[in-house]
């Protein structure tokens, strides 16, 4: 018996790299970190303008809570559309605790973005780490397909 998935409609050509990766990161869905996804004014866009791409770039940040992380046990990578944020802490000396609620856990928390995103920059503050995306509109190409006769 076949597997439906929304992917298998014969007019969707192409996507089943996306199906994968939907699946991948399903998987991979850990509540540590909290973080919170927002959209920011971009970079270049101007006071009260719309906030819907129409003033500049749209613009997303993702927040994740990291406190008690330091830059050094932070790691941000991307790799095939995808943004991988790493985290691992290690005692940096021997203490002697009478009790520890507070875990040095490690974290791997992966988001998917769209083709043409780029990531601005990230910034650690008051233990929030702050990663800010941008996605410049695209550029509409409508493109004449020539047909060819054989008879």
């Amino acid at each position: 018996m076949n597997r439906m998935t929304p992917f298998s409609s014969p007019l969707l050509l192409g996507f089943d790299g996306v199906e994968r990766m939907l699946e991948r990161m399903g998987k991979a869905s850990d509540g540590y970190p909290p973080f919170n996804i927002e959209r920011i004014r971009a970079p270049g866009e101007r006071e009260g303008a719309a906030r819907d791409g129409t003033g500049g770039e749209p613009a997303i940040r993702i927040t994740l809570a990291v406190a008690g992380f330091q830059t050094e046990d932070l790691e941000i990578t991307t790799e095939d559309n995808q943004l991988t944020i790493r985290g691992s802490q290690s005692d940096r000396e021997e203490r002697d605790f009478l009790h520890r609620g507070i875990a040095a856990r490690q974290f791997q928390k992966s988001f998917l973005f769209a083709d043409g995103m780029r990531i601005l920059g990230a910034q650690l503050k008051n233990g929030l780490l702050m990663i800010d995306l941008v996605k410049p509109e695209p550029e509409r190409v409508v493109k004449k397909i020539e047909i060819t006769v054989e008879d």
